[in-house]
Formats: C-alpha cells, sequence, structure tokens
C-alpha cells in the first residue's frame, strides 16, 4: 500500500531544492554581500545567515518565528552574517551539517523546496529590472501539487475566499485555496502563486475581486 508520502515527489523535490540552493549560492555570491533582498531588513548576508541557521543551529533556529528566542535567534543571525562572505556562502551551498535533521535522507525534500525556491526569488526579485522564471513544467507541477496541499494552512487568516487559477499548465487549472464569500481570485504562474502565498507582494499575477474584497486580502497576513 502506498505510504502516505509519495517517495517519487520527496526524491523529485529533494532535486529542486537542492538546485534552488546551489542556484542561489551562486547568485549570492555574484551579487556581494549587500545586495537588496525582498526580506524587509534584510541585504543578501543576511539572508545566507538565516539558512545557514535554519539548518546548523537548532538553538536559533526556534525563534525564526518569534516568541520569547527570537532575540537569541537575532544575536546568533547578526553574528553568523558578519562571517566572511565566501566562508558564508559555502556554508549555504554545502548544506547542513551530518549532525543536523535537515540531513535526514527525505527531509531536505519535505522542509527544503519552497524555502529554498522563495528565498532565490527573494534574492532574485530584490534587484531591478527582474522577470519570472520559466520553470521546467515537473517542478512546476510539483509546486502546484504542494500548493494545494498547504493553501489552508497558509490562508487561515486571510476573512475572505482565495481561488488560483494557474496559467502556466497546458489548460488553465483552478483551485479553491479557501473558501469563504466574499471571495478574491489570484491568476498566474503557480510560482507567482506560490510567492504571493508566502507574502510576497513583488509578483506577476492578476487579482480579480471587489475593492473590499481585495483590501482585505492584502491586509491579511499569510504564511505559516
Amino acid at each position: 500500500m502506498k505510504g502516505l508520502i509519495d517517495q517519487d515527489e520527496v526524491m523529485t523535490a529533494a532535486t529542486y531544492s537542492n538546485r534552488e540552493r546551489l542556484d542561489l549560492a551562486a547568485l549570492l555570491l555574484a551579487l556581494g554581500p549587500d545586495a537588496p533582498t525582498l526580506c524587509a531588513g534584510w541585504n543578501a548576508a543576511d539572508l545566507a545567515a538565516h539558512l545557514v541557521i535554519r539548518e546548523s543551529r537548532p538553538d536559533a533556529a526556534l525563534g525564526i518565528l518569534g516568541g520569547p528566542l527570537a532575540s537569541w535567534t537575532k544575536h546568533v543571525q547578526d553574528a553568523t552574517a558578519n562571517l566572511p562572505y565566501a566562508e558564508l556562502v559555502a556554508k549555504v551551498r554545502n548544506g547542513p551539517p551530518a549532525l543536523s535533521l535537515f540531513s535526514i535522507p527525505g527531509v531536505d525534500g519535505i522542509a527544503n523546496l519552497f524555502e529554498y525556491f522563495v528565498h532565490h526569488e527573494d534574492l532574485r526579485r530584490g534587484q531591478a529590472n527582474w522577470q519570472p522564471r520559466q520553470l521546467p513544467t515537473d517542478f512546476a507541477d510539483l509546486l502546484w501539487s504542494r500548493i494545494s496541499k498547504s493553501s489552508r494552512l497558509l490562508y487561515r487568516k486571510v476573512p475572505v475566499g482565495v481561488v488560483f487559477e494557474r496559467t502556466d499548465a497546458v489548460s488553465m487549472i483552478r483551485l479553491v485555496a479557501r473558501k469563504g464569500s466574499p471571495s478574491i481570485t489570484l491568476r498566474g504562474d503557480v510560482g507567482e502563486l506560490v510567492l504571493r502565498s508566502y507574502g510576497r507582494t513583488a509578483v506577476n499575477l492578476e487579482t480579480d475581486g471587489t475593492a473590499a474584497a481585495v483590501s482585505a486580502f492584502n491586509s491579511a497576513p499569510l504564511g505559516i
């Protein structure tokens, strides 16, 4: 009997999360530590430090989402961001240390697909004249599979209904991401839908709905 986790999907996700990791590391080096990102208050070095402590410092990673350990997380992140930049980027590129939970087989494919895709785009789109990437079909389909399963969690605090219309498939695919009335529709490629679901606004999407519904959506917190 097939398990709850599709192992083929996990393997494909691990392949693409690693590809995003390597491409992000290359871009970090090309742009330098002071390059802007879409993450408020973070430059490229700060973003790299976040990725490193997430995978290698569980004591600091616990405060990434806030709470009583947030000040410790900030202390560790600031210290990590001040490492020699080439060394810092090498830590991103080389991945988690052997004793990290993220080095357990299968975890990378489950935990890092969105993390590295979104943060790669945070750096790309922090620069002038960015353009959306045309993603490989199997990568786009994988992102769609994942966002379809996680949309209820990501949109749980949104006070209106949300409908996705994916436009980069052979034919348009529609998904109710959150039930509710009134509702708004987000229309565009799956990568753009993923980024908007994680609170990014530098996206190439059409948004349909009443002015009040769109305003309520735009004001709501998104993501985990």
